[in-house]
């Protein structure tokens, strides 16, 4: 059995693995590259192998870095199931047609500034063009298949899969593989994302006890988050001196799956708790409307405490105002509103979507402040903001950053240093091999040494189309 890794090999997006038995193939996630402009090329050529003889696809969950190349592996001839969790094929119904919209602006955009500034053509059609439409995305989740928690299904004769919950947004699983028959069957194990111990809305991750090879997750192999206390302090003071003292905008770009829900909740707990005030609050993303309706959907799937606090209100009672906005018309006339506002919108790393024209708007304000809630990648807009970029580029134009900045470090999706070793702590005897991936360069190889050091596995993080051969 081979092993090959497509993405997320030595970074954080892109995660994909190709795995070739017995005369079959099928991938475990197929994501999207993300960042600055380099990463369109390599999600235009993300694929060494013909789609169609690919016999099916497991994913772990929504995440456009795990899931978001799936409408273009089905344009170019995949004909096979994807199977995921009920939850993450329901995301996946909002966030795949969300991320096709994207691609095509994109190339109108692009298209347009080619034709302004007299470029020659990117290809035979005198066009830029988007990796995918939002029609083939919609053909892409035909291929779906549905499938429940903890229980196995069987996408191949050779194959069992089981999906563990992994605590990192709604529907996110762990997936447990065999492959092969009777006496020859082996078992891998993808983490996927991997989320931390007590953190609102999902529960926590599901212990795994064997594999014989693990593909384990790194995003935040090098530190240790902050306590879930000292996160909602910083909140509680950035809504504060924002809003109350210095009279601006709280500006949040924020992943519309997981992370928009997280903060409201912590603002409605907040609020429910007299630490801030009730407050004026727009969620600017359609698919952040759309995903908090899914959110719903899927309550049992979240943790006890969310259930006491949103209930069927979804919070909110505790806000002044909480307004979903649909229309591009409002959510310009939000840039108008000089402060008092607590503004939730994305992208998350602040690349797409609505959050630039926000980020263009409240940026030149001192007044204002921007809170940075997750992971930043190499290349993206927020990764210029984190480290300290005194103007930046947003459609064109040079915004003056006056803007204060709060990083919510503590709010992280994935598991920091501590959690990723605990959950490997109850492995009852080491993975023939582990290998680390989804970590920058540095964070994964610090990880991968780290777990020699403290378990003595046989660990190693592979380079992006690096092969390895399981026996």
């Amino acid at each position: 059995m081979n092993l090959s890794f497509l993405g997320a090999a030595r970074e954080v997006t892109g995660s994909s693995y190709l795995i070739e038995a017995d005369g079959f193939r099928f991938l475990v996630d197929c994501g999207m590259f993300q960042g600055g402009r380099e990463t369109r090329a390599k999600n235009h050529h993300a694929f060494s192998f013909d789609p169609e003889t690919i016999s099916f696809v497991i994913l772990t969950h929504a995440h456009i870095d795990h899931s978001g190349l799936l409408p273009r592996l089905v344009a170019l001839g995949f004909k096979g199931p994807i199977f995921a969790t009920r939850a993450t094929c329901d995301l996946l119904g909002v966030m795949l047609p969300d991320a096709a919209h994207i691609q095509e602006k994109e190339a109108e955009r692009e298209n347009y500034r080619r034709f302004k500034s007299r470029q020659p053509p990117r290809n035979a059609r005198n066009e830029a063009a988007p990796l995918y439409t939002v029609e083939q995305a919609r053909t892409c989740l035909k291929r779906l298949h549905a499938a429940g928690y903890d229980t196995e299904i069987n996408p191949h004769p050779a194959v069992r899969c089981i999906f563990r919950d992994a605590g990192h947004i709604l529907g996110s699983a762990i997936a447990e593989v065999w492959v092969g028959k009777g006496t020859q069957q082996r078992k891998i194990v993808f983490s996927g994302d991997l989320g931390q111990p007590a953190r609102p809305l999902v529960r926590d991750p599901t212990p795994i006890t064997a594999a014989d090879w693990l593909v384990v997750e790194s995003t935040y192999g090098n530190r240790l988050h902050k306590s879930m206390q000292a996160t909602e302090d910083e909140l509680t003071q950035a809504v504060n001196d924002t809003l109350e003292k210095k009279g601006g905008n709280l500006v949040v770009p924020a992943f519309a799956v997981g992370r928009a829900q997280e903060i409201l909740y912590l603002l409605a707990d907040l609020t429910r708790r007299g630490r801030i005030p009730k407050l004026t609050v727009y969620v600017d993303s359609p698919m952040a409307t759309a995903a908090t309706e899914v959110t719903y959907r899927h309550m049992a799937l979240l943790d006890a405490e969310t259930h006491a606090l949103m209930g069927r209100h979804g919070g909110a009672k505790y806000f002044h105002k909480l307004a979903f906005v649909e229309d591009v018309e409002e959510s310009m006339a939000l840039d108008k509103i000089n402060g008092g506002a607590v503004i939730i919108s994305a992208s998350g790393m602040c690349d797409a979507g609505r959050i630039r024209y926000h980020l263009r708007a409240n940026l030149p304000r001192p007044e204002s402040t921007i809170l940075i809630t997750g992971f930043q990648a190499a290349g993206t807009l927020g990764r210029r903001l984190v480290d300290g970029a005194k103007r930046v580029k947003i459609g064109g134009e040079e915004v003056p950053v006056r803007a204060e900045l709060y990083t919510l470090g503590g709010l992280s999706a994935h598991a920091d240093q501590a959690a990723l070793l605990s959950w490997l702590g109850h492995f009852s005897k080491p993975p023939q091999r582990t290998f680390v991936v989804h970590g920058e360069e540095e964070t994964a190889l610090g990880f991968a040494a780290l777990i020699k050091e403290k378990l003595g596995w046989r660990t190693e993080a592979p380079l992006a189309g690096q092969s390895v051969t399981l026996s």
